[in-house]
């Protein structure tokens, strides 16, 4: 199948929050995705699953105007829709159904294979529960694709299935739609289109959230595809993201692992808080007040571990403050644990390499200061020093003239990797860059300079370490390049 190479990263998340298809593809798209194009008739859609986020699909999208089928297996489910009637709790859903059957929008049924030949697009909202080795169940994915591809077989017109559970990465493309295939004997990307579109619908103001969504994320095979959807979606989001199926599958775990972080996270803050008679409350309202750093996306952003002269002494501050009390803090108190992971990552890539000349591209903990207090790409070089690698270190900031006894000193405690390195570090330092590159084996890349990005196309090297994302997209350079995340 042939997908779409669409970019999600940016340079500064901050400034773009919202991702965009690739620029390199916009004039191919043009012609296809053209908003200001005349609206034909609205695609008939049929719902498979009518549980929480399928019947609120359905509701919402007869709500748009587009004449739906609902399909499940559960006979009760399917009178109660038929009838205009909510088949669980959820705010203002009866009546959002109610309005659709009157309209004569929405109709229920058993028949999988007759919605599927009577519409033009199958929104796939099937159970996907936990399997007995904790992985994901695909029963009910394999049933709903059969069922849909001999629906499919009975037609020649184009179908577009759009998988909306919760699924592992690749799925939709190894399990649902070479099924249809096999059974229908039709061609994904040419007879039929396959899409991702994950929901992020709260239960109790799941309508509210349909008709204003935080985002809508569209993983498609091709562009037919991506302008049906995009036109689906126009009313409540001009600005769908647009990306590979796969991205769209990883996007739906991430988010709802991130939510799961953020309720750990807080309520960690309250046991701290708790012995010190300090409000937990009053401190979380604080700090969610903060929409430049705690509520963005400027951290939130892979590339190497964190370091500097606050994060990693904050961390172990909170860590002692928190035994003192006799409180238990697994997230906060695994923060060292999942940071060091990242620096022996980074070692581990080096060192499979073989080489044993490495130049290292950025010192300081982050680009613009000679601030190198535990910078963690210190521990990477005290490792490689140890086993004999010759090391090669350019900072454009930091010089051979540059003061570092004092710095050093200061986090003889906390950065195991500046102590060993500190009688050694001045001679590793090198102000010229050509020099860095040309006789490394290896390059480590640690900031994210205009200068570094130019040098590693035309590096020689045999691979260049990238731990801070240089380019934006996927890029030509001589040498191979590849960082912990990517």
């Amino acid at each position: 199948m042939e997908l779409l190479d669409l970019d999600l990263r940016n340079a500064d998340v901050v400034d773009t929050p919202r991702p965009v298809m690739n620029p390199d593809l916009v004039p191919a798209l043009r012609p296809v995705l053209n908003p200001k194009k005349t609206p034909a008739l609205k695609p008939a859609i049929s719902v498979v699953g009518l549980g929480y986020v399928g019947a609120v699909s359905m509701a919402c999208l007869s709500s748009l105007g587009h004449r739906c089928i609902g399909v499940d297996v559960d006979a009760r489910k399917v009178e109660q829709i038929a009838a205009g009637e909510s088949p669980i709790h959820e705010q203002d859903l009866g009546e959002t159904l109610s309005e659709g059957v009157a309209n004569g929008l929405i109709e229920a049924t058993d028949d999988l294979e007759r919605a599927v030949w009577d519409t033009d697009v199958t929104f796939v909202s099937v159970g996907t529960p936990t399997a007995a080795d904790g992985g994901c169940d695909y029963r009910y994915i394999e049933a709903a694709a059969e069922g849909m591809a001999r629906g499919l077989r009975r037609k020649r017109s184009f179908h577009v299935f759009v998988m909306r559970c919760s699924i592992p990465p690749g799925t939709t493309l190894s399990v649902m739609a070479p099924i249809i295939e096999r059974i229908s004997g039709r061609k994904a990307g040419r007879d039929f289109g396959v899409c991702f579109n994950p929901e992020f619908l709260r239960e109790g103001v799941a309508i509210a959230d349909f008709h204003n969504p935080p985002k809508t994320v569209i993983g498609t095979t091709d562009l037919r595809s991506a302008e049906i959807l995009r036109d689906i979606y126009a009313p409540v989001d001009a600005q769908p993201i647009f990306t590979s199926i796969e991205a769209a599958e990883m996007v739906k775990y991430v988010d709802n692992v991130w939510h799961a972080t953020k309720v750990c996270f807080a309520n960690e803050v309250g046991r701290l808080c708790k012995p010190s008679g300090v409000d937990s409350r009053e401190v979380m309202d604080i700090f969610v007040q903060d929409h430049k750093l705690n509520l963005s996306a400027y951290y939130l952003k892979p590339g190497f571990a964190y370091g500097g002269s606050c994060l990693p002494k904050e961390v172990r501050a909170v860590q002692h403050m928190a035994k003192e009390a006799g409180v238990t803090l697994p997230m906060i108190g695994n923060l060292e644990r999942s940071n060091r992971e990242h620096i022996d990552e980074a070692v581990r890539m080096v060192r499979a390499t073989g080489a044993r000349r490495v130049g290292i591209l950025g010192l300081a903990f982050k680009p613009g200061t000679d601030d190198l207090r535990e910078s963690p790409i210190l521990e990477v070089m005290a490792a490689l020093h140890a086993e004999g690698v010759a090391l090669q270190v350019h900072d454009e900031a930091i010089t051979k003239d540059t003061p570092l006894e004092g710095q050093l000193a200061y986090v003889r405690h906390g950065s195991k990797g500046g102590a060993e390195l500190a009688a050694n570090l001045p001679a590793m330092l090198n102000d010229d860059l050509d020099e860095v590159v040309e006789g490394a084996e290896v390059l480590v890349v640690c900031h994210a300079s205009e200068a570094y990005r130019s040098k590693m196309r035309r590096s020689h090297a045999r691979a260049v370490i990238d731990l801070v994302g240089l380019y934006n997209s996927p890029c030509e350079t001589r040498a191979p390049l590849e960082g912990i995340g990517w």
